[in-house]
């Protein structure tokens, strides 16, 4: 918007009284008036025409300027002289200027207005003088930046200080004299050097006057610029002897209201004799040069021709008298070739041309002259690098910034003109910030990213500016933009399952683990606490050894500050195996961000606990043997049956026992520990297995007592004894009773080790059985027999013949797989108990015929081959 500032053409009464008041009051409405300026304007059209249709146009302009502010004031305003309402121009509200600092960013040029802080006006601050300011230019137009902080925003103010007609026209020199020969003809042209006038505009349009002469006119061609020609014509021969001298006024009136007027006196003198003047090819010459040109360059050579004859014709070249001093520093002129050469250093800053007035004098007497004007153009070169200014600058940046957001504000300028002072601006790195052009020069650094202090913290921007010359000239400024911190990583494990490995019966308070979280933030936001969410423990599923289910805080603690895995108490293998829980860390940010790691704390296990005797399940798997435990679960005192004749490698009896620990400490061997040396039975390491070591033989006794010891494999070992008594008697007695035990008791032939003899002896249902079982035998056998015969023609008769020791194949206590040497195997026996072995036993096949036959076959009473006691073994435990 164009606002008309007071002052101006009221004061200089360039209108009449009403249309003065209809202006002014027109301009109030289009300045002030947001609300009713159509209706300013129709008041004051009834006055005068001009100023209303005045208003209307600058109403125009502001709606067409897109919201830049622009004002107008007179040259010469008096100090304090409002401009415009620049806070009311830009939405503020009372009090706002001041509260929210409306201050005034000049560019370039001194501003001489200022920003009232209270009412937020633009007043007048110093003389404003349009020639001083702005030269020729026209218009003179200032810009001007106003910063509006809380937030910050910025406008663009353009002042066009206009002119007024204060500078009247001005003559180089009060009075010229020269010489015009009588002999001059009418129509003879004298040139005359034309007034200038600073103002610009209507008011800097000149015209000229001559006082009356019946002698001489004046003749003036041009508009006003470098081409205008001024002369004094010839109208009617000169008699010297009538009138010597003539005196004339030469009148200069600008086209200002009012008219300002310069005067000039020529004095003419009338001369005899030598009456042709040297005259150039042309009137004006146009001579281009580079700024910076070397001293001594050839600017031009000039030509000059004259009619006469002799000393007549001789022509020297002058500067004109009328040449100001400065010019006849720059450039020196040669008197006898005419040419005109560079002697000082051009700059097309400080001046872009000459206007140089050249005479060519001859030698006659009186001397006569002729004149041009040289006008040499000062061609512009890129010497002048631009100039980058910050003027704001917000920083710290915070990482969680919007694109967009506005940085910096930036000023550019270049001297130069044309090419060399069009500007282009860059900002490296060249993310995450950018440039935005808002107005010529002006510049905002912008947001194009997304930021993240982690990554870079601070940033060392830089604004490169580069101008259009060739070869370009360049300048930079450095910013420094660092980040501030938002709340934006959660703290994170090294991994997400820590393993921990903890030996059982620690001490209370020992340190199991220490965790560490990063959070890359800073301060407070970087700062981790460390807690232990619920979990539970256990061997299986969390829950503990005896059924219930415990949180993990009842065993681990960990420590907030350091991360340090505590146990509150002595870790059971027995009652948990494995502990699984989660620990939490939580950063202090606001709000605060956390990270889980799940902890999986292993007990390792240690040998505290000692192998436990079991109850026997059981019978024997060998034929003719039985055990039975004289008390319950863990008693040490057993005893089984066998038969005398009962070939090597008999099984009679099976110890079991289990260990509560587990790996190696529960790894149990069986060792007998009485009798030493070579007695009649001997016990398997790892499967507790009782065997006969040798035939049985009635020198052995009626009973034998075995002591056997049951070791783990835990450093230091511990043990468990059990004591076994196996009692001694014919085969089929034997095979009878342990029968007979399996059958009365649903408890698998246990029995009093009292009464068993007297039970077998003297049950009358001990007969029956015995003729099941030798049915059933004596049926078997012949299959036996006939089974044994096919075997002698088979490939491998030699190795399934003759009797044997068993042959362990299946898995021992301890899980691994052992492999006898021996070949024959057929049978796998798999115990019941709770740490189970699967025992395989090779078949007793039945000597060849002969003495040994004969003699395992005569007894006090009825007896059983190997074979059939085999047999009646495994069917008493099917029946």
């Amino acid at each position: 918007m164009r606002r008309a500032g007071p002052g101006g053409a009221e004061e200089r009464g360039a209108a009449p009284g009403a249309c003065r008041r209809a202006l002014k009051a027109g301009v109030r409405a289009a300045a002030g008036s947001r609300a009713g300026p159509g209706r300013a304007a129709a008041a004051a059209m009834g006055v005068c025409w001009g100023p209303v249709v005045r208003v209307l146009v600058l109403q125009a302009a502001w709606a067409l300027g897109g919201g830049q502010v622009r004002y107008s004031v007179p040259e010469e305003a008096k100090a304090g002289t409002v401009v415009g309402r620049l806070a009311q121009d830009l939405g503020l509200e009372a009090g706002e200027p001041e509260a929210r600092r409306l201050r005034l960013v000049a560019q370039g040029r001194r501003a001489s207005v200022e920003v009232s802080g209270a009412s937020g006006a633009l007043v007048v601050s110093s003389r404003l003088d349009r020639e001083e300011l702005c030269g020729k230019s026209a218009p003179c137009a200032l810009r001007l930046e106003v910063l509006v902080e809380r937030p910050l925003r910025v406008f663009h103010v353009e002042l066009e200080v206009t002119d007024i007609n204060d500078n009247a026209p001005l003559f180089p020199v009060n009075e010229e004299a020269f010489t015009i020969a009588e002999s001059s003809l009418p129509g003879s042209r004298f040139p005359l050097e034309g007034a200038s006038d600073a103002d610009i505009g209507a008011n800097a349009q000149l015209s000229y006057t001559l006082s009356p002469s019946e002698h001489f006119r004046l003749d003036y061609q041009g508009n006003n610029d470098q081409s205008a020609s001024l002369a004094l014509v010839l109208t009617k021969p000169l008699d010297r002897e009538t009138m010597p001298v003539h005196r004339l006024v030469l009148t200069a009136s600008d086209g200002g209201r009012p008219s300002l007027t310069g005067t000039m006196e020529l004095v003419i003198s009338v001369v005899d004799a030598n009456d042709n003047a040297p005259q150039f090819n042309q009137s004006i010459y146009k001579v281009e040069v580079v700024e910076g040109s070397e001293l001594g360059t050839l600017l031009i050579k000039l030509s000059a021709t004259d009619l006469d004859e002799g000393i007549n014709s001789d022509i020297i070249y002058l500067f004109s008298r009328r040449v100001a001093a400065q010019i006849k520093e720059m450039f020196a002129i040669d008197e006898n070739k005419g040419e005109i050469r560079l002697q000082g250093k051009l700059d097309y800053e400080e001046m872009d041309s000459y206007e140089i007035t050249i005479e060519a004098r001859d030698k006659g007497s009186p001397p006569l002259s002729g004149h041009c004007k040289v006008v040499v153009e000062v061609l512009d070169v890129n010497d002048n690098a631009p100039e980058v200014w910050v003027t704001s600058l917000s920083v710290p940046v915070p990482e969680d910034a919007a694109v967009g957001t506005v940085v910096a504000l930036l000023s550019v300028s270049d001297r130069d003109s044309g090419a060399n002072g069009r500007v282009r601006c860059a900002v490296r790195p060249a993310a995450p910030f950018g440039l935005v052009a808002r107005l010529a020069g002006s510049y905002s650094l912008v947001l194009r990213e997304a930021l993240d202090r982690e990554r870079v913290a601070e940033y060392e921007v830089e604004v490169r500016a580069e101008d259009g010359g060739a070869p370009p000239l360049r300048a930079s400024r450095g910013l420094r933009v660092p980040v501030s911190d938002v709340n934006d990583n959660a703290p994170a494990f090294a991994q997400a399952v820590y393993t921990v490995l903890a030996r059982e019966n620690n001490a209370a308070g020992a340190e199991l683990a220490r965790l560490w979280a990063r959070d890359p933030d800073e301060a407070g936001n970087g700062r981790v606490s460390y807690s232990v969410a619920e979990g539970g423990g256990g061997g299986s599923g969390g829950a503990a050894a005896g059924g219930g289910w415990r949180p993990a805080s009842s065993y681990v603690s960990v420590d907030a500050e350091s991360g340090r895995l505590w146990a509150l108490q002595p870790l059971d293998y027995e009652e948990v195996q494995v502990l699984q829980f989660e620990v939490r860390a939580v950063d202090a940010g606001e709000p605060p961000l956390c990270g889980n790691a799940t902890v999986q704390l292993f007990v390792v296990d240690e040998n505290d606990n000692a192998p436990a005797l079991l109850a026997p399940a059981g019978v024997g798997p060998g034929p003719g043997a039985a055990v039975s435990a004289a008390s319950g679960p863990g008693s040490g005192a057993l005893w089984a049956w066998a038969a005398w004749g009962a070939p090597a490698g008999q099984v009679v009896a099976k110890i079991r026992a289990v260990d509560a620990d587990s790996g190696y400490n529960a790894w149990l061997r069986y060792e007998l520990w009485e009798p030493r040396g070579k007695g009649p039975f001997r016990v398997g390491l790892y499967s507790g297995e009782v065997s006969t070591a040798r035939a049985l033989e009635e020198a052995d006794g009626p009973r034998q007592r075995l002591v056997i010891v049951v070791r783990d494999h835990g450093e230091p070992a511990r043990s468990a004894t059990a004591t076994l008594s196996v009692s001694l008697g014919e085969g089929a007695e034997a095979a009878l009773a342990a029968a007979g035990s399996s059958s009365s008791s649903p408890g698998a032939g246990l029995r009093p080790a009292a009464g068993a003899e007297a039970g077998a002896a003297s049950s009358s249902s001990t007969n029956v059985w015995l003729v099941v079982a030798i049915c059933a035998v004596s049926s078997l056998f012949l299959l036996a027999v006939a089974l044994y015969g096919a075997s002698r023609w088979a490939p491998r008769a030699a190795a399934l013949s003759g009797p044997g020791p068993a042959t362990l194949v299946c898995a021992s206590e301890v899980g691994s797989w052992s492999y006898s040497q021996r070949q024959s195997r057929s049978l796998c026996v798999a115990d019941g108990a709770g740490k189970s072995d699967l025992m395989v036993f090779s078949p007793n096949f039945p000597p060849p015929p002969g003495p040994a036959a004969q003699n395992g076959s005569t007894g006090k009473g009825p007896s059983l081959s190997p074979l059939a006691s085999g047999v009646v073994s495994v069917f008493a435990n099917m029946v």
